[in-house]
């Protein structure tokens, strides 16, 4: 493994992932109004908490490499269930480029699952983890 290698993989896994671990954060903060704004889009406000849980607790998994590729698979499914359900208005650009952000997030999750969470990384820490 490079050095660049070595130093950008933990460095790539906190990109990617803290944006979700500090979205969930803040809609502990801002629960009703996000509940609202679920509920105004037609998804169920009391998925919320099922919300919250996802981001944070994935993102935190993402950032310290802790069974990276099932986390990775779950935030990638959660950024295009939340492109389609939040971000399909295409006569919106606004809204195309936020749905098109969570299509190429979720490819950076599906990078994570098929090449694992590089160094620094809790999986590291057992002998043949397939996550």
């Amino acid at each position: 493994m490079t050095a660049l290698q070595t130093f950008a993989a933990p460095l790539g896994r906190f990109l990617l992932a803290n944006m979700f671990f500090m979205s969930g954060l803040m809609k502990i903060t801002q629960y009703a109004g996000t509940q609202g704004y679920m509920d105004a889009m037609g998804v169920p406000g009391m998925l919320l908490p099922l919300v919250i849980l996802t981001e944070v607790l994935g993102g935190l998994a993402i950032i310290l490499g802790w069974k990276t590729r099932y986390a990775a698979i779950a935030l990638a499914g959660f950024s295009v269930l939340s492109a389609l359900l939040f971000h399909a208005d295409f006569s919106n650009q606004a809204e195309m480029t936020s749905f098109m952000k969570n299509i190429a997030i979720a490819g950076g999750f599906l990078m994570l699952v098929v090449h694992g969470p590089g160094a620094y990384a809790l999986d590291n820490r057992t002998k043949n983890n397939p996550a």
